[in-house]
């Protein structure tokens, strides 16, 4: 996907911000915040007015009382973690890439896995913004409420996001258990797993029966990360040089695919280590991809992934990416993926330039039949009809968006079909 802005601006203040959206009214022009481009979605595209949070970066303040940590919009996650680590702070929970800016992951519902956390939005305790007249608004559980309940996963359509305010905690250790396991086994044992670990996720390889398990658990130490050949090997020489040549050749030649999963599930002996939460919770990913997530009633996700599975193996389709099964607690953000109810997310991908639609189509077929709710960032085909039937308080957002917006100044094609007119 591609769009071309009439201008791009690079505030670097919340002034800036203001003028920016207030000249853009006045020239007719719709305006669009954009952060690093992770998503898969058109969400930030825009033939008005393009926002570059680049020069709206940094940490404004650390309230060690409060235990909150406020930022600038455009701050990377990286950054911030990197940051607070020094600070000798941390957030509870992320999610497994840490490339994008603040707003855009907690614009799209960015979250980890977590049996008590997850959703980096589910974290936040107040937030400023820039609305469609130009004004300031500023909202937290006490003030504006009900802004609130609807802005920390806002798609963009309520304003530009400012600064977030964050919730923190002393920096803490994780130790992570990576674990091969049969397939059957982690479906059986799934809620044993979610229940016994604070953070639990697996990987399963289509054409085979076999999984990669993680889970990670605070520690008191000491410090032992993987060992800088052991890491290498993993992290970069298995996980993405080796996958990456294992990806082009399947994407050349598709029937390689199946024998190639059945090395690849292996390849990956277990491990366990320990590091600060940030180190564990992320990792590198440079094998590029295109991804469609869905969010289940957890009760559903283990009976939705076995369809998934025998949907592959009676079908034609030959797939070289793992599919990724992770968990959150139930929150009470009106778009959030976890909204009301505990969840499980399956997420399936495929190498950059392999045909994605067969796939992504038979699987989002399993998913809508379980209720199933499209993470904002990545690629579905739902619309304002299915999304309002799944979100209770779909309603609700889209009251908070016409009072702020009603001219849809921070509109586009994407919000118009999952939001509506």
């Amino acid at each position: 996907m591609s769009a071309r802005p009439a201008r791009v601006a690079f505030p670097a203040s919340v002034d800036e911000v203001a003028e920016t959206v207030r000249r853009a009214a006045r020239d007719g022009l719709r305006v669009k915040p954009v952060g690093t481009g992770h998503s898969f979605t058109a969400t930030a595209a825009t033939d008005g007015v393009l926002i570059r949070p680049d020069r709206l970066t940094g940490i404004r303040e650390i309230d060690r009382a409060a235990r909150t940590v406020t930022v600038a919009a455009g701050t990377p996650l990286k950054r911030l973690n990197a940051a607070l680590a020094g600070a000798g702070l941390s957030l509870t929970n992320m999610g497994d890439i840490m490339e994008q800016t603040v707003a855009g992951a907690v614009s799209t519902g960015t979250h980890g896995t977590g049996r008590d956390s997850a959703s980096i939005a589910a974290q936040i305790r107040a937030l400023e913004l820039v609305t469609a007249d130009g004004s300031l608004l500023r909202c937290s559980a006490g003030e504006n409420p009900e802004v609130f309940a609807a802005a920390r996963i806002g798609l963009g359509a309520l304003g530009v996001i400012t600064t977030v305010t964050f919730a923190v905690e002393p920096l803490f250790l994780l130790t992570a258990c990576e674990e091969p396991m049969a397939f059957d086994r982690v479906t059986a044992e799934f809620d044993e797993h979610v229940a016994e670990n604070e953070h639990f996720e697996f990987y399963w390889f289509p054409h085979t029966g076999n999984c990669t398990t993680k889970r990670n658990n605070r520690s008191t130490g000491p410090v032992a990360p993987p060992g800088r050949l052991r890491g290498w090997i993993d992290d970069e020489l298995l996980s993405n040089g080796v996958f990456q040549v294992a990806c082009s050749l399947g994407r050349a030649v598709p029937a390689t695919i199946p024998a190639v999963a059945r090395v690849s599930s292996r390849a990956l002996a277990g491990r366990t280590y320990t590091d600060i939460a940030y180190k564990v919770f992320t990792s590198p990913r440079r094998v590029r991809f295109v991804e469609m997530e869905y969010a289940l009633e957890r009760e559903a996700a283990v009976g939705a992934l076995r369809e998934v599975k025998a949907m592959v193996d009676r079908s034609p389709l030959r797939v070289s990416f793992p599919v990724e099964i992770r968990t959150a607690p139930a929150d009470d953000i009106a778009l959030s993926t976890a909204s009301g109810r505990d969840s499980a997310y399956i997420a399936v991908h495929l190498y950059r330039g392999t045909p994605h639609r067969a796939y992504f189509t038979a699987v989002e077929r399993i998913m809508t039949a379980h209720g199933g709710r499209p993470h904002w960032g990545k690629i579905h085909t739902r619309d304002a009809a299915y999304l309002s039937g799944v979100y209770p308080r779909f309603g609700a957002f889209t009251a908070v968006r016409d009072r702020l917006d009603p001219d849809r100044l921070f509109g586009n094609d994407y919000l118009r079909r999952v939001l509506g007119d």
